[in-house]
């Protein structure tokens, strides 16, 4: 029995590819040579990033290359997705999106996608508001911490020299000097050691633009969390179950310089990640962030999700990724992209709009509530096949060569989807050359 549902997210085919891995990149072979293959009946999305077609050139310059240096045809294997993450080593363009203090972010789940995105060797962000929440308890007290424990089952399975580990900070998490506790503390000194350890400045989210962290929490915890949040009865009369809210922060571009160059001065040997979310000054706050040193900046598209947010937000609030990425263009530095991942195609999208990396978080998610111990790991096999199929179909052979122009969009070349003209229309005279 799962636990977890995904409404208006294809649940049941990461589902499938949480089980079967990359066998789910391609049509049922069972079907093979009884069935003549198509465009499925889903291929068209409202989805801005989903609409744009990839297109393959005819002539292919970086293919020849490829063909000179191999002195063989190229094949899609040949692909690298090997790439840098803000600062890290990463065997694919992926990373592991924040998880907070939400029930089923911080839970049995999030550690499992811990381990598996460790032995991936991708970077893993941890999301706000773990310690004020959960708190931070060291080995030998009698309650693990949550945010340790996901530390160490990552570390646990963590390749030499690859992944890293990011651990968000709010306002809250301010209060709580999160960043200066783990800076200091020895368990996270593999991480120093190794240059594997960023701390990422949350300034928003896709999922609610504007508004801080929320969770539902029920009476006693509400009495508990009062005295660091704000917590309200607005979920029933009785008050059972009550809304805990986190504060968004405030911020103008110089705030936000000064906010990094503090982390930059005070905490030298860990990595400067930054959050936006889709707001429509992103590129100027994107540029803001590069020119005061972040090492990546991360853009969370409104279609993101994990996270408990009003419907409202969910459903009317903030840019499309895809708007985020094009008004960025082309980035200053690392740029990663979250919002409504799970297969290929759209992680090609992404990339060719100058993301580096792009985030799984609800995919991630599912594919471990479908399978515990290797569902995300299968989940991103298929991603990663799907990846190097696309990009080499492309003529390219490495996440970097990906550019805007691999991808077209039906709604600014309007005249291109038109009928082809007959040759009457086209030379009423019926003339030839």
């Amino acid at each position: 029995m799962t636990a977890l549902t995904a409404p208006g997210f294809p649940e049941r085919a990461i589902r499938a590819r949480a089980r079967n891995g990359t066998a789910e990149v391609f049509p049922d072979p069972a079907t093979y040579g009884r069935q003549l293959y198509g465009p499925g009946a889903g291929t068209v999305s409202a989805d801005d990033l989903d609409r744009a077609r990839i297109v393959p050139p005819v002539f292919m310059p970086q293919r020849l290359e490829k063909l000179i240096d191999l002195a063989r045809e190229p094949e899609f294997t040949d692909v690298d997705l090997g790439t840098r993450v803000g600062g890290f080593t990463s065997r694919l363009p992926l990373y592991l999106s924040a998880f907070g203090s939400t029930r089923a972010g911080s839970g049995d789940l999030a550690v499992h996608a811990s381990r598996q995105a460790a032995r991936l060797g991708i970077p893993m962000v941890i999301g706000e508001n773990m310690i004020p929440v959960h708190g931070y308890r060291r080995a030998g007290d009698a309650t693990r911490s949550a945010l340790l424990t996901r530390v160490e089952a990552y570390l646990d399975a963590a390749p030499d020299g690859a992944g890293g580990v990011v651990v968000q900070q709010s306002t809250e998490d301010a209060d709580s000097e999160v960043w200066n506790l783990l800076y200091s503390d020895p368990a996270f000194r593999p991480l120093l050691e190794s240059g594997r350890l960023a701390f990422e400045l949350k300034t928003g989210q896709g999922a609610k633009p504007g508004l801080g962290g929320m969770t539902v929490v029920d009476r006693a915890d509400a009495e508990l969390l009062a005295r660091r949040f704000t917590v309200r009865e607005v979920l029933d009369p009785d008050g059972e179950r009550q809304v805990r809210c986190a504060t968004p922060g405030t911020f103008t571009d110089e705030i936000l310089r000064q906010q990094l160059r503090f982390m930059r001065n005070n905490f030298p040997k860990a990595r400067t990640w930054v959050k936006f979310h889709p707001g429509r000054d992103i590129a100027h706050a994107a540029r803001t962030a590069w020119s005061a040193g972040a090492d990546a900046v991360t853009v969370d598209g409104a279609e993101g999700g994990t996270g408990w947010a009003p419907a409202v937000f969910l459903d009317h609030v903030g840019l499309p990724l895809a708007a985020c990425l094009r008004r960025i263009g082309r980035p200053d530095g690392c740029l990663l992209a979250t919002g409504g991942m799970w297969e290929g195609g759209r992680a090609v999208r992404a990339l060719a709009l100058g993301a580096t990396a792009v985030g799984l978080g609800r995919a991630a998610l599912v594919a471990v509530d479908e399978d515990p111990e290797h569902g995300l790991e299968r989940l991103a096999d298929s991603i990663a096949l799907e990846l190097q199929l696309l990009i080499s179909a492309l003529g390219k052979y490495s996440v970097a060569a990906l550019d805007p122009e691999d991808l077209w969009w039906p709604e600014d070349h309007p005249a291109a989807t038109a009928a082809v003209p007959s040759r009457s229309a086209a030379d009423p005279a019926g003339a030839t050359p």
